[in-house]
């Protein structure tokens, strides 16, 4: 069973429907028996890093994805849900957050339009589980103005906007995130939900 974390900043319903397609029934909650009972949680995300965390930790979730995170349970953060596993954020003001993957979050202060909205390349830089069914200069989709900055150990895949490299798909053993909306990126996001769920399932 997948968990879909459901705190108020989510786009649920595309998310849900994303793991649907692919044959996997995905469950919406932020139950703690239901959390504690997942083989794999989702972090989905839209809005602001503060807001994000102000919401974990008054559904008192922090500490329970902790504890999952801490078991060995595959998460998934997609956008905003990826920038909130890094350490710290500096959207509207310097937050704190999950601290699962070693880095930390800021503006796009770039030449090129910002929001960053709209297909890009993926380009590997490590192989991974998720990426199994994914071939080098796929595209994905975009929609952000802030970017992850992180390890070459912990970066899985980047893309090119402009002169920019952006962050696209990190990990950090059982814990991973795209920065880009695989529910919303074709068959290439379907495939790599589809090696989330193998990952969950094996």
């Amino acid at each position: 069973m997948i968990v879909i974390i459901d705190y108020n900043v989510g786009n649920l319903k595309s998310v849900t429907g994303a793991f649907k397609r692919i044959g996997l029934e995905a469950i919406v909650s932020r139950d703690e028996k239901v959390i504690r009972e997942a083989k794999g949680i989702v972090l989905p995300g839209v809005g602001t890093f503060p807001t994000a965390m102000k919401n974990l930790e008054r559904f008192h979730l922090v500490s329970l994805l902790k504890e999952r995170k801490e078991a060995g349970i595959p998460i998934l953060g997609i956008c905003l849900g990826m920038q909130i596993l890094f350490e710290k954020g500096y959207e509207v003001e310097e937050t704190k957050g999950l601290g699962f993957i070693p880095g930390y979050v800021s503006y796009m202060d770039i030449d090129e339009k910002i929001p960053h909205m709209g297909w890009n390349q993926l380009h590997k830089t490590q192989n991974h589980l998720l990426l199994k069914y994914v071939h080098e200069n796929e595209d994905v989709y975009f929609v952000h103005s802030y970017m992850a900055h992180v390890s070459d150990e912990n970066l899985v895949a980047y893309s090119d906007y402009g002169s920019t490299k952006v962050t696209a798909l990190v990990q950090n053993g059982n814990v991973m995130g795209c920065q880009f909306h695989p529910e919303k990126s074709g068959k290439v996001g379907q495939n790599i939900l589809r090696a989330f769920k193998e990952m969950v399932e094996c």
